[in-house]
């Protein structure tokens, strides 16, 4: 399948979403990666990983990039040779990519229950404001793990943690937005943040 989503943030930051439906081969065939990047997907023990790592490939040529303008830091965040901001998700059968003129991030996660079992681990404030028992609990969490996962892909520094740094204000799913703070090291950091739902997965992504 070709582009699934393409969202216009605002005049300098835009974001594509794959749906990803093609087999290895053919995610493979029309692309030229690098020596390094060739490594890296063969030795990838599982096929969806696999496609996932192609589909971005794949995104990047919607936005008019080859595997060749793409790099990482030793921190493993992605660059772009032009001076651009990206950010790269995949789960399962979705990927993602946001490119922007300012720092941005941005996660997608399949919604599942099992994910209050971990809710512990990455909420503290948001819990003041969460109902275990409501129906919209699951996305809500989602959302909230996609907001600090997008925070934490943009900030890109070791010792960061979800629970302490990270703070989502509170939102309804109706909402489609809410805003986020990076509290660390005795400064703060203001985020707009969007969301949005499809297929049973969940998209969030920040930008300043």
């Amino acid at each position: 399948m070709p582009l699934y989503k393409s969202i216009s943030v605002n005049s300098q930051t835009t974001v594509k979403i794959w749906k990803i439906e093609e087999s290895y081969h053919d995610l493979m065939k029309p692309l030229d990666l690098k020596p390094n990047s060739l490594e890296r997907v063969l030795g990838m023990k599982s096929e969806l990983h696999q496609r996932g790592f192609l589909s971005v490939r794949h995104l990047l040529r919607e936005f008019g990039y080859t595997d060749q303008d793409l790099y990482y830091d030793d921190n493993g965040k992605p660059h772009l040779k032009d001076g651009k901001h990206i950010s790269i998700t995949h789960s399962f059968t979705f990927s993602g990519v946001i490119i922007s003129d300012d720092e941005v991030g941005i996660d997608i996660e399949k919604q599942r229950d099992k994910i209050s079992i971990i809710a512990h681990k990455f909420v503290d404030y948001e819990f003041d404001y969460l109902d275990k028992n409501s129906e919209d609990y699951i996305g809500r969490l989602t959302v909230i793990w996609c907001v600090k996962e997008s925070l934490y892909k943009l900030f890109a520094t070791p010792g960061m943690v979800f629970k302490d740094h990270f703070l989502v204000i509170p939102f309804m799913l109706k909402d489609r937005e809410t805003v986020a703070w990076i509290d660390y090291e005795d400064k703060k950091y203001r985020y707009n943040t969007a969301f949005l739902e499809f297929e049973g997965f969940t998209c969030a992504y920040v930008v300043p």
